[in-house]
């Protein structure tokens, strides 16, 4: 591309200016379960979730402190992250938007809570991916509070695994949410280190 033709097309790109928002989009849409002793488990959908360590393996999740499970969490210090494939997107949708004070969503979305390593909350079954994770820190931030964890194990759809043992998480058909939509991840666009790999 000549200068002219790049200072050209430079021109044409024009910016707005926003208050500050939540715009670090598409982040993962994940449903995260959670229980007290001797009372039915909840789900909650949660939108701000994330990595934060490799050794120890930790997330995080950011839930508001009106919201139901938020007493739970506090109290139980453990929950399941429950990773969402296109199978399990109504469900997530409806898991966000119904409280559990007033619904069993396990119930009402036919879902399956099962026992996992490490902890007392139960899985969603039909996840491809269920991270079992133990609460370190709580930091109140403002609107949410964060709850920083430690993944104690992890459980996976044996359906993804191949005969050599490999796990194709990207077959599941993984579930995306960009501003207000759920996408299912499609093309492929590089694997890890493509930029610099050398061509054979």
């Amino acid at each position: 591309m000549s200068q002219n033709v790049k200072e050209k097309t430079m021109k044409q790109i024009t910016k707005q200016t926003w208050k500050p928002g939540n715009m670090l989009y598409p982040v993962p849409a994940v449903m995260v379960s959670v229980a007290r002793p001797d009372e039915k488990p909840n789900i909650i959908t949660v939108a701000w979730a994330g990595t934060i360590n490799s050794d120890p393996a930790m997330l995080s999740i950011s839930v508001r402190k009106e919201r139901y499970s938020h007493a739970i969490l506090c109290e139980t210090k453990e929950f399941v992250v429950n990773l969402v494939s296109e199978p399990l997107v109504r469900a997530c949708d409806y898991c966000g938007v119904r409280s559990g004070r007033d619904v069993d969503k396990f119930t009402q979305m036919k879902l399956t809570p099962v026992s996992v390593e490490g902890v007392n909350a139960p899985a969603i079954a039909e996840s491809p991916v269920n991270l079992a994770c133990k609460v370190t820190q709580i930091i109140p931030l403002g609107s949410h509070d964060m709850f920083l964890a430690e993944i104690v194990s992890v459980t996976v759809d044996e359906r993804y695994m191949d005969e050599k043992g490999t796990f194709h998480l990207n077959d599941a058909g993984l579930v995306a949410y960009s501003h207000g939509t759920y996408f299912k991840l499609g093309k492929e666009l590089g694997t890890f280190g493509f930029s610099v790999r050398k061509k054979k």
